[in-house]
């Protein structure tokens, strides 16, 4: 497999970290955005939108991050990753559209602002991040795992990069011990990578 891939990219860390941590052997290939090679025709054959991650399974390719997840997943076999009783896969498909929509327009927007220029209002994703991260911190009350399973699924794979780099896009986690410590539990799984730091924002 490869994977196209951006280091300071939150959605292209989530398809290699669960690549890693699933032990599926690939190949990371960097797209150079600031060079704009990401809007470029022979890549733009891969992904229409212009988007990293792409993965190419000897043909296959699926773009989008959490689509990558959910072939990752199938890919692989049963396991706990994606389960297929439907409540516990509700519950992951819930938290994937977090991950698309509150994440995204949350934390990941505020990391935007910090990193890379981009012209949202800071105070509003930011505020917006602490209102996901403050949800988030009661679900973890009497749960381990964010679709209250008894081990990880994609649904963790899919927040962690975002919420792990929030303090870049000055949104400080101090006030949630719980989403720290399940930060710390993905951080311990077998096959982690790190994402990418920067000096931007509170880590400035």
């Amino acid at each position: 497999m490869k994977l196209y891939h951006y280091a300071l990219s939150g959605h292209a860390h989530r398809a290699a970290l669960f690549l890693s941590i699933a032990g599926v052997a690939h190949e990371l290939i960097e797209v150079d955005l600031p060079a704009g090679v990401h809007k470029q025709p022979a890549f733009l054959a891969l992904n229409a939108f212009g988007e990293v991650p792409v993965l190419d399974d000897d043909g296959v390719i699926i773009a989008d991050s959490l689509a990558i997840l959910v072939y990752i997943a199938r890919k692989i076999g049963p396991s706990h990753w994606l389960p297929t009783e439907p409540a516990d896969e509700a519950q992951v498909q819930r938290w994937l559209s977090v991950a698309a929509g509150k994440i995204a327009y949350g934390v990941g927007a505020a990391r935007l602002i910090t990193v890379f220029g981009a012209p949202f209002n800071a105070d509003e994703v930011i505020g917006r991040a602490h209102a996901t991260l403050a949800i988030m911190e009661q679900s973890l009350e009497d749960q381990r795992w964010l679709a209250s399973t008894e081990q990880p699924t994609i649904a963790d794979i899919a927040l962690y990069s975002y919420i792990e780099r929030a303090p870049e896009g000055n949104v400080s986690l101090s006030s949630y011990p719980r989403v720290l410590a399940w930060l710390r539990q993905i951080e311990a799984l077998p096959g982690f990578i790190p994402f990418q730091r920067t000096r931007a924002g509170l880590e400035a």
